[in-house]
């Protein structure tokens, strides 16, 4: 059997080039789930996808604004666009996208009005029920979350703008923030 000689400097070229394709190569792969904190663990997350290809990016400014227009289906459920954008904002993070690049802002109007009313007022406006919504938004809050709620329609429910929750602050027409925020950068979604 002849052996094979490969002069010592070849050899060295030979391991560089394959090292730098397989450093490539790896780049290329799919990133995969870190282990990051989520900002809302009582909120749920995007399940993993094995070989998903287009996953949360870290290095970019994810700014959303979103509208909740609807209400629950039912008076003693949190709202699901809350916890949608809940999901959302947790599977950012759990890739890796740090909080200074996860700017949410969160606009109720039209039927999902209500839902920023205190407990007291909530209760007093349907039949006793509390409202399911308020630990929800003050998690999503303290997590980073912006609320503001539509004053056209606090005027045309009624609403005394002193119910409102603390934490949402009180605009002067969705359609002006959403319009303002969309000029800033943001991108609009439906959230329910």
């Amino acid at each position: 059997m002849k052996k094979l000689w490969i002069p010592a400097a070849l050899s060295a070229t030979l391991f560089a080039t394959l090292l730098l394709a397989f450093s490539l190569s790896a780049s290329r792969a799919p990133r995969t789930q870190a282990t990051h904190a989520l900002p809302l663990p009582d909120q749920p997350v995007a399940d993993d996808l094995p070989n998903a290809r287009e996953l949360p990016d870290p290095k970019i400014d994810y700014k959303l604004v979103f509208d909740i227009g609807k209400a629950a289906p039912k008076v003693d459920d949190v709202n699901p666009g809350l916890t949608f954008i809940a999901r959302y904002y947790n599977t950012l993070a759990k890739y890796g996208v740090p909080a200074d690049h996860r700017k949410f802002v969160v606009v109720f109007h039209q039927g999902g009005t209500p839902m920023v009313l205190t407990n007291d007022e909530f209760k007093k406006r349907n039949d006793g029920h509390d409202n399911p919504n308020i630990a929800t938004i003050r998690e999503m809050k303290k997590a980073g979350i912006d609320f503001r709620v539509c004053g056209q329609a606090l005027i045309a429910q009624k609403i005394d703008p002193e119910t409102v929750q603390p934490e949402i602050q009180v605009d002067l027409w969705a359609m002006t923030t959403i319009v303002n925020m969309e000029m800033r950068g943001y991108i609009h979604h439906v959230a329910n």
